[in-house]
């Protein structure tokens, strides 16, 4: 854009100076006055046709730029959509990947915990069994050292009742 900018005002400057040079070298000429209005008007007719010729290659060049730069600008945009489409299409995904390993993970905490939660409640009841076992042995044993125990006190106060009879 700057370059186009660049070239008009070179292009003006040119129009301009070129004018201003063939009018000067006529006016500066020594001439009679017809001679001075002929040369003049052939100046004048020389510098529109240049203008005319220069007002061409303007528009033709103004032309070119402007379909370059709409062409480059067609290109940036599609360039644009196919990036947003790029980044659109990948965060899409990206959500869909987290999600199902979300949801995996979720079940995968879920199924882990059942697991847990039943082997703590079968060795509780295992457990609480083996209690109940030892309790009942602990109970047999304790009832029957009683039993012995009142079995010889038994013994001994009928020792003692015989001894006593016989004295």
């Amino acid at each position: 854009m700057e370059e186009n900018n660049n070239s008009k005002g070179f292009l003006l400057g040119t129009l301009i100076g070129s004018a201003v040079g063939a009018a000067l070298a006529l006016v500066f000429a020594p001439k009679s006055g017809r001679e001075l209005r002929d040369d003049i008007n052939k100046g004048t007719k020389v510098a529109l046709e240049k203008a005319e010729e220069w007002k061409d290659v303007v528009q033709e060049k103004g032309s070119e730029y402007t379909e370059l730069a709409i062409e480059k600008g067609t290109e940036m945009k599609d360039k644009g959509t196919e990036l947003t489409k790029k980044a659109v299409d990948s965060t899409t995904k990206l959500t869909k990947d987290v999600s199902e390993k979300t949801k995996n993970l979720a079940e995968d905490v879920s199924s882990k915990t059942k697991e847990f939660a039943k082997d703590v409640s079968k060795k509780t009841k295992q457990n609480a069994n083996e209690i109940t076992d030892q309790v009942k042995t602990d109970a047999k044993d304790v009832a029957e050292e009683a039993q012995n125990e009142a079995k010889e006190v038994a013994d001994t106060a009928e020792k003692l009742k015989e001894d006593t009879e016989k004295n």
